[in-house]
């Protein structure tokens, strides 16, 4: 009895153990159901898209699976402590622009592995150290765009010894505290947006001992220049970004920046004047570790007279100048730029994108000894005006120019006046509006590389320099290619009108050309053979017609490693390639991909007999009338049912064939409107509105009648208006379950000789009684008694 009891206990206990495994499972296998439901999109990695759903919480059924989980552009406003606690594995976990104005203090504690966070563009008006205190292996921390004013009196990120990325700031961002960034030792990237900052307190930023790249969005120079000073050592690349440097005095502030180690420094949306110029170009000469300087989208309130006199120093290292969409209000007064001409010697690359330039000094040019990269492009460079910047002595060293999308019009004069460059190998002289082209020109003689697309040129000519290694002449408006350039290599000719491949004679040593998007139909066998030394040919979107003896041989073509030659883009002759570039040897064709026309005309002949077939179908089962009863049908079924009694202006209204017009007309109408009382009859011969559609002629006449009296013949069963009548009359008044109806038997009618589609007529002498028309006079009075008592019922 004891062992039994004991074996009773262990049972029990088993039991209800798998029983709470079984919940446990049941609960868990419902989550991610749910889960599922709100983020269907997991891919095999276990990355969630919840983006734009509409969410309010953090979605239930989080697991130790998910490895990303994006919750971006919800109404999230809470983040609860048990929102991510099974979500153990999470490495990427995206929170931007919700609506968060709260989360728990352990809400991140069990994603010891989460590398990235982003809690940008959202209402968090205070940050807590304990969210990050657990968070060993973060990487990535964004956490701007909320409404906090400051980071807190002790440091958020000190156990984030891994952290390389740190994005904070808002537009009430006010106060930098001393310990805000204890912690932190290295930073790849840190981003302050500062806008409003108006509090640093010095040293803050001394505790960082190395940040790759720095941007810093404020407007106070007084407190960017106590940031600086704590960088002046630790910072690569220093990026200033909304800033206004306006007023001399405020640059004095910015002295001890020369002192920086930076290597390259940033100017974004940044404001300068004639008056501050001169100051930051000295600050900038004695940087001595300072590389490249860079302006994007920045203002200069002035006209380059420049007053100040600029210190040279000999030994600063600037080699690299950006300036992209530099907006200067007076461009067109703009002066010669003498005060900096000593300045630009040691330069290799300069560029000048986007910021209206007419005009390159000539002794700026000449002074320009070092410069190896020059781009211009999108500038007002004319003609005149590349002669006098390109003047003899001007940029002796330049190899690669970039004058493309400005004002060039003369390809002659453009070549003739960079013809002294020596050591020029690429020039892009693209999106200029060259047209027609002379015979000869003069060129640079080392020159290699051409690009002369979108030109507007028509035709090509001998003025291509025959030192050419790559050549691009797309989007221009060329019919053929003849050219003879015995040291082309490639060839870029798409976007053109050519109809055959180019002669591969005078371009022996072509290795790839792309001549997609022309008007190619077919390639000869001869002309497929002459680019044998090719190794990429991008024939695509052309109008190729291709015979299986064409594509054969195509697909043995060894010589060729990489071929696209199809429409649309990855077809070769209307064939599919498996990936775009595919080996030429791995392209198989199907019977109906050789015999295109063939296909396409038993398909033609296939839709047509089919149609045809339909057609005979239709016919036969008056598909057409059911098609049109349907819809007239449909249209009085949106009419009211009955209208009221003022409404009806007949006693009945007579459905007949035109056949039995004459004992309609002449015998029944006699008798009945002649009769004492007169009825009321609507004959369509005389009762029908001129002009107006016969189906709303019809069912307006049945829904005026008291009555509807349907002549039945051999005729009758054959009219299609009849049938209408009897349709209309049958949907609008038997359906209301009353006795509108009058059946009146004209001539006796053989079942068989009923058509199918007469089927309510069927329906109708089924279920219900009607008068025949007798023969003798006697019985013909009493069938006009009964045919009054109907009418009057």
């Amino acid at each position: 009895m004891q062992y039994t009891s004991k074996m009773l206990k262990s049972t029990t206990t088993h039991t209800w153990q798998v029983w709470a495994i079984y919940i446990i499972l049941t609960a868990n296998l419902s989550e991610e159901q749910a889960l599922k439901q709100v983020c269907p999109s997991c891919d095999a990695t276990q990355f969630c898209n919840c983006s734009s759903r509409g969410l309010n919480f953090i979605p239930a059924g989080l697991t130790g699976k998910i490895t990303g989980l994006n919750l971006a552009h919800n109404r999230i406003k809470h983040v609860r402590a048990h929102d991510l606690q099974q979500a153990v594995n999470l490495r990427v976990l995206l929170l931007p622009s919700n609506e968060i104005n709260s989360i728990e203090e352990d809400s991140f504690r069990s994603l010891a592995r989460l590398e990235l966070l982003d809690l940008s563009n959202n209402s968090l008006a205070r940050l807590s150290p304990a969210w990050f205190g657990h968070l060993f292996s973060l990487q990535h921390l964004n956490i701007q765009g909320n409404s906090y004013s400051d980071l807190g009196e002790s440091s958020l990120f000190s156990n984030l010894r891994n952290l390389s990325a740190l994005y904070l700031g808002n537009a009430q961002f006010s106060t930098i505290r001393q310990g805000n960034f204890e912690g932190i030792t290295l930073l790849d990237e840190l981003w302050i947006d500062g806008s409003n900052l108006s509090q640093y307190e010095p040293g803050s930023l001394k505790s960082v001992k190395k940040i790759h790249h720095i941007i810093i969005n404020l407007k106070s120079v007084d407190v960017f220049s106590v940031i600086v000073e704590d960088l002046l050592h630790s910072v690569t690349w220093l990026e200033v970004r909304k800033i206004a440097f306006s007023i001399p005095a405020e640059m004095q502030l910015l002295r001890f920046m020369s002192f920086s180690f930076a290597k390259k420094i940033s100017f974004k949306q940044v404001l300068f004047t004639d008056a501050t110029v001169p100051e930051m170009i000295s600050i900038i000469e004695d940087m001595t570790e300072l590389m490249e300087v860079e302006m994007k989208d920045c203002r200069l309130l002035g006209t380059g007279h420049w007053s100040t006199q600029i210190h040279v120093n000999q030994s600063r290292s600037l080699r690299v100048v950006t300036i992209q969409k530099l907006s200067i209000e007076e461009f067109y007064l703009f002066s010669d730029l003498k005060a900096v001409v000593d300045l630009v010697s040691p330069l290799t690359k300069i560029t000048v994108e986007d910021t209206k330039v007419f005009l390159v000094p000539c002794r700026l040019s000449q002074h320009l000894l070092s410069l190896e990269y020059l781009d211009l492009s999108e500038n007002l460079l004319g003609d005149q005006s590349l002669e006098h910047s390109a003047c003899q002595g001007g940029w002796p060293l330049l190899q690669i120019l970039n004058l493309s999308q400005n004002s060039l019009s003369d390809l002659k004069m453009t070549g003739k006046s960079l013809s002294h460059l020596r050591n020029l190998i690429l020039l892009d002289i693209s999106q200029n509006n060259f047209g027609e082209i002379p015979d000869m020109c003069q060129w640079p003689e080392n020159l290699k590389h051409l690009n002369l697309s979108s030109a507007q040129i028509p035709k090509l000519t001998t003025c291509i320099p025959l030192t050419l290694e790559v050549l691009d002449v797309s989007a221009n408006k060329l019919k053929e290619f003849g050219l003879q350039l015995p040291f082309l290599k490639e060839l870029y000719i798409a976007k053109n009108q050519l109809k055959t491949l180019p002669d591969a004679a005078p371009i022996p040593n072509l290795v790839a050309m792309t001549i997609r998007r022309n008007k190619l139909n077919s390639f000869s066998k001869e002309e497929f053979e002459a680019f044998k030394k090719m190794e990429m040919l991008d024939a695509s979107d052309n109008n190729f017609i291709c015979s299986c003896e064409f594509l054969s041989f195509i697909h043995h073509q060894a010589g060729i490693a990489h071929i696209l030659a199809g429409w649309p883009e990855s077809y070769i002759c209307d064939s599919p390639l498996a990936v775009r570039g595919e080996q030429v040897a791995a392209v198989h064709l199907s019977l109906m991909e050789c015999h295109r026309s063939l296909t396409m005309s038993l398909i033609c002949a296939l839709v047509f007999l089919v149609v045809l077939v339909l057609v005979v179908v239709g016919y036969k089962y008056h598909a057409i009338w059911y098609v049109r009863m349907t819809w007239a049908w449909l249209r009085a079924k949106r009419k009211p049912k009955q209208g009221p009694p003022k409404d009806m202006c007949y006693d009945a209204f007579v459905s007949y064939s035109e056949n039995d017009s004459d004992w309609v007309e002449n015998i029944m109408v006699q008798e009945l409107e002649q009769a004492c009382p007169p009825f009321r009859l609507c004959l369509h011969k005389r009762d029908f509105v001129p002009g107006k559609w016969i189906v709303d002629n019809i069912i307006d006449s049945i829904e005026k009648s008291h009555k509807t009296l349907f002549v039945l013949s051999e005729h009758f069963v054959q009219s299609e208006w009849c049938k209408y009548e009897l349709d209309f009359s049958h949907f609008r008044l038997f359906d209301e379950n009353n006795d509108a109806a009058i059946l009146i038997l004209l001539e006796p009618i053989q079942s068989k000789a009923i058509p199918k589609r007469f089927c309510k007529l069927r329906k109708i002498m089924n279920t219900k009684t009607y008068l025949e028309w007798p023969p003798g006079e006697e019985q013909q009075q009493i069938f006009w008694e009964n045919l009054k008592v109907a009418l009057k019922s």
